[in-house]
């Protein structure tokens, strides 16, 4: 990791070192709150409610957890799980 690039002040070089690190935490929790999204659209898709609602209960979980951290604003969060609940409940 080459920070000497632009920044000449120690301070400066450690920010740049650190906004990396959370940003690489940050997109790896923002993909696994996509990918349980996409569990539960699958598993509705397929007309399975049994696999919908597990599949919504791991997501609820991943998403109010981003949410918790700062990832989400908690309203997109809540958001997002509302969404996904109305249609998992949508399923005969």
């Amino acid at each position: 990791m080459e920070v000497y690039e632009l920044a000449n002040i120690k301070s400066a070089k450690k920010r740049i070192l650190v906004t990396e690190t959370k940003a690489a935490r940050n997109k790896a929790i923002k993909s696994g709150v996509k990918t349980a999204i996409k569990k539960v659209e699958a598993a509705v898709a397929a007309n399975d409610k049994a696999a919908a609602e597990a599949a919504l209960k791991d997501a609820t979980s991943v998403i109010a957890s981003a949410g918790s951290k700062g990832i989400f604003h908690k309203n997109n969060a809540a958001r997002k799980v509302s969404r996904l609940t109305k249609l998992v409940n949508g399923l005969a």
